[in-house]
């Protein structure tokens, strides 16, 4: 019988999920994944910073960009940065007149406290209360827009809610609000060890880095070392003499090599 039958295809690589919270930048570790790893797929899953954690552990993602603290006892964890913290306000607030303000700056003022907000105050949040907190940071955002309130946020949440008729101005003595990366601790694999490589910058043949095997990278050159001519012409080397006569002092034919015979000492 002729022909050839048909060869099945090779499964597809397991991929990896990336979860990420609001204000997360996982653009520079994607593209660097995809650099090393390419035959390996990394699908981002948005999440919200209150659904992180339970993302985590159902494995609905493998890691995730979460926002800190997280519970170590289940999780391990790599701090990454921490956000300057900043208040939302309307253009035309005083507030905007001003580089930066304190919490003090803010008793005053009715200041928004959404339900999913992500820093975490000592003692409670700064200013008045609204008479309702909203359900949600986009929500809160919305109340200020209308002159209802202000905002205290992290920066990159700011950033994220960007209106033309909103402005926002650091607050100095506000908590920050921590980034890292998390991952059940029972499921550190090997795509795990993967990406802590690339969020910590180690490079692609790093002693701990696994993208490259060891098979694959350019062996060492070994130095030659360098050759030394000796006093008869010869070339030495590693101690040797070859083509010439024996190193050091050593008698030849009762004369020293590369010496004359010395007169003999007269008798008493």
């Amino acid at each position: 019988m002729t022909g050839t039958e048909d060869t099945p295809a090779p499964p597809p690589a397991p991929g990896f999920r990336l979860a990420y919270v609001p204000g997360a930048t996982p653009a520079k570790w994607v593209r660097i994944w995809r650099e090393r790893l390419p035959d390996v797929p990394l699908e981002l899953v948005p999440v919200s910073a209150a659904e992180a954690a339970d993302v985590l552990r159902g494995g609905a993602a493998d890691a995730g960009l979460v926002r800190l603290p997280v519970d170590r006892t289940f999780f391990s964890a790599i701090p990454l940065y921490t956000e300057t913290t900043v208040v939302m306000v309307p253009k035309d607030h005083a507030v905007a007149a001003v580089e930066e303000v304190t919490l003090a700056d803010l008793a005053d003022e009715i200041v928004q406290h959404p339900l999913d907000d992500v820093l975490e105050w000592v003692e409670r949040p700064p200013g008045q209360p609204a008479f309702e907190r909203p359900a949600t940071t986009a929500d809160a955002v919305e109340l200020v827009a209308a002159g209802v309130g202000l905002l205290v946020v992290p920066q990159s949440l700011a950033r994220l809610h960007h209106r033309r008729d909103l402005t926002y101005r650091t607050v100095t003595d506000a908590p920050g609000s921590g980034v890292g990366l998390a991952w059940p601790e029972e499921r550190t694999t090997d795509a795990v060890e993967d990406l802590i490589g690339i969020v910590r910058g180690r490079t692609v043949n790093s002693s701990r880095g696994r993208a490259t095997p060891p098979a694959e990278r350019p062996a060492k050159k070994t130095a030659s070392r360098p050759q030394q001519k000796t006093a008869g012409g010869g070339r030495r080397q590693g101690g040797k003499t070859q083509g010439g006569r024996p190193q050091g002092g050593k008698q030849t034919g009762g004369k020293q090599a590369g010496g004359k015979r010395g007169k003999p000492r007269k008798r008493s």
